[in-house]
């Protein structure tokens, strides 16, 4: 007999570490242009500090405003790992502040990603862990459940799989499943190879700016003097 709604799943597929290390640096932009400009969490969800964040995601799905199942899941997730929190968009309570954060850290993971309300935002804009939340709320979190752990999540219209691929800078993240992170990576570092080279031509004041009126004459743009 199962609780639907009230479960801990606590096995999950993670990629190669190795593969996953290969995205340092590259940003999501680039990513994001090479999954035909997919899967971004941008719109809502915004990042509350400087530091890149680099995982596997570690899903909860709670009740709005309870964080009893995300206090768990900090406890079950391993190094490395990017908790993804779909408290639903709800706005009226934290999930989670200062001291929670800090146990993160302290348990080594890579990020924490809420689609709700955060709070303690002035520490958390100086610490090392990346957070990114949908707002701020100074009223606390219940702790009475229900919830799940790592089962399919939505954040910011975005579904979030257990083990997917999270690559987040100051414009967003980008989620990428495993089985498709080697033809992206490939072809995201082949963008920041050919962007480095745009950037020397503009430099030199030599960017090709041709395919600007090809493209405005293949559209049947109108010129008025």
């Amino acid at each position: 007999m199962t609780n639907v709604g009230f479960r801990i799943y606590s096995r999950i597929a993670r990629p190669d570490p190795n593969l996953v290390s290969q995205f340092v640096g590259i940003p999501v932009a680039n990513i994001a242009d090479n999954m035909n400009r997919m899967s971004c969490i941008a719109n809502r969800i915004r990042p509350f500090n400087d530091a890149p964040l680099l995982g596997c995601a570690f899903t909860v799905k709670a009740r709005p405003g309870d964080n009893l199942l995300m206090h768990k899941a900090i406890d079950m997730a391993q190094p490395g790992d990017v908790l993804v929190i779909d408290g639903q968009g709800d706005m009226s309570n934290a999930m989670t502040g200062e001291l929670m954060v800090m146990w993160m850290i302290q348990r080594h993971l890579s990020g924490l990603i809420v689609d709700g309300a955060i709070r303690d935002c002035a520490s958390i804009r100086r610490m090392s862990l990346p957070v990114y939340a949908a707002g701020v709320t100074p009223k606390g979190p219940y702790k009475e459940g229900p919830g799940e752990i790592n089962v399919p999540v939505c954040c910011d219209g975005v579904v979030v799989k257990p083990g997917d691929i999270l690559v987040g800078d100051a414009d967003g993240v980008v989620v990428i499943d495993p089985a498709d992170a080697p033809d992206v990576l490939a072809k995201a570092k082949a963008v920041v190879a050919k962007e480095a080279g745009i950037v020397d031509d503009i430099r030199n004041n030599q960017w090709e700016r041709s395919w600007v009126d090809k493209a405005l004459a293949q559209k049947g743009c109108e010129y008025i003097d």
